[in-house]
């Protein structure tokens, strides 16, 4: 039986139902998509990551993105971020992050592409 339910159409045919692990995700996806301050009455919430996209990936711009990831992760109390591994191309960043779906231990993945040339943010 699963712990939590919601739903989402984002790439759903005719199923609009998710749980557990698969609702998780979506939702993390969601905020990843949020930048920080476009949030009206919460600017503190979002991703950093859309507006480093131009940086260098140097350690500290690395250790940025992990600290964001970390945090946008531990907004829900469901998961923990065991590894972050980020790579860069022409035009932006892709995320794999490997978590940690507390209810049912089950470690699980997440990649993110965050691509600034279509302004868009991909899961996979």
């Amino acid at each position: 039986m699963s712990n939590y339910r919601g739903f989402s159409t984002i790439g759903q045919v005719k199923k609009f139902k998710m749980t557990d692990l698969e609702l998780v995700k979506q939702n993390l996806f969601n905020h990843f998509n949020i930048r920080k301050g476009e949030k009206l009455m919460q600017p503190g919430f979002g991703s950093v990551i859309w507006s480093m996209m131009f940086e260098p990936l140097t350690e500290e711009t690395k250790n940025l993105i992990q600290a964001d990831v970390k945090k946008v992760v531990g907004y829900d109390p469901r998961t923990r971020v065991n590894n972050v591994i980020i790579t860069q191309f022409d035009h932006g960043v892709q995320l794999d992050i490997e978590m940690e779906y507390l209810p049912s231990n089950q470690s699980d993945s997440l990649r993110l592409t965050f691509d600034n040339a279509s302004q868009q943010l991909t899961r996979s």
